[in-house]
């Protein structure tokens, strides 16, 4: 989709997606990444331009999960930002009896997933919620969890009981999806995966400078783990049967089941 005008200098606006994702330009030295006003308008256009195979992942993921949908159920998606996926659902569930539930501990996302929601005509369809990933929650009857690119943002000491508190609450066959950044297995691969990864980004329009500023901000609160640790953590929350649908460098998704 090519940029609209914008009504203010510096700023593109790219229509339902937001502003264009100019946070990292041109600053001497970033402040500490967090889900703020600035970073909900440009959400869209950054996570698009940030994570490879955005688009293809998030149906893919979608792909699977219907076939563990149960009727008189609840679809969650913790952490679920601007509502990307959960509009998706709500044009392909239609079935009545399947609640739809957005979580976001950031006031900012949650205020443009609604925008988004109610210009698509699905705010009725969706039910949105602030809450903290990183304490206490509430999830209940749950066919399919989705905790794409989210785990990576709660402390490490907290991933296990997060895990345990979504295993517990979701319904027999239901499925737990995970999308995230990984580390590589060893530091050889690692370190030729992250430069794969900003090749990439350099490829999608970002400067070396954006680059650099981005992972300084996010240090210490983007925590990624290696693949088989986060396999092991799923396996250790109870889910019994855990695979990888999805690899590209240094991402990953997987699909766990509670049997």
């Amino acid at each position: 989709m090519e940029p609209i005008a914008a009504d203010k200098p510096g700023v593109e606006l790219l229509g339902d997606q937001g502003e264009a994702d100019r946070l990292f330009a041109g600053t001497a030295k970033p402040e500490r990444f967090e889900f703020d006003e600035r970073v909900a308008r440009v959400f869209d256009d950054m996570i698009a331009r940030s994570v490879p195979f955005y688009d293809e992942t998030r149906s893919t993921a979608l792909a699977l999960a219907h076939e563990f949908i149960q009727s008189d159920s609840n679809i969650y998606d913790l952490g679920c930002s601007t509502a990307t996926l959960l509009a998706d659902l709500a044009r392909q569930v239609d079935d009545p009896s399947v609640g739809l539930i957005g979580i976001d501990n950031s006031a900012p996302m949650i205020a443009r997933a609604r925008e988004k929601l109610e210009a698509a005509g699905l705010a009725d369809r969706v039910a949105l919620e602030i809450a903290d990933l990183d304490g206490d929650f509430v999830l209940e009857n749950a066919s399919a969890v989705f905790l794409n690119y989210t785990l990576q943002f709660i402390h490490p000491l907290r991933r296990t009981e997060l895990l345990q508190t979504i295993h517990d609450g979701m319904n027999r066959n239901g499925c737990l999806i995970v999308v995230e950044k990984v580390i590589g297995g060893n530091s050889t691969f690692d370190r030729l995966y992250v430069e794969l990864y900003y090749a990439y980004k350099q490829r999608m329009g970002y400067s070396d400078e954006e680059i650099r500023h981005k992972r300084e901000a996010l240090e210490n609160i983007l925590i990624p783990y290696r693949l088989d640790e986060n396999i092991s953590l799923l396996e250790r929350s109870g889910f019994s049967d855990v695979d990888v649908f999805f690899k590209w460098y240094n991402f990953a998704g997987l699909i766990a089941v509670k049997a």
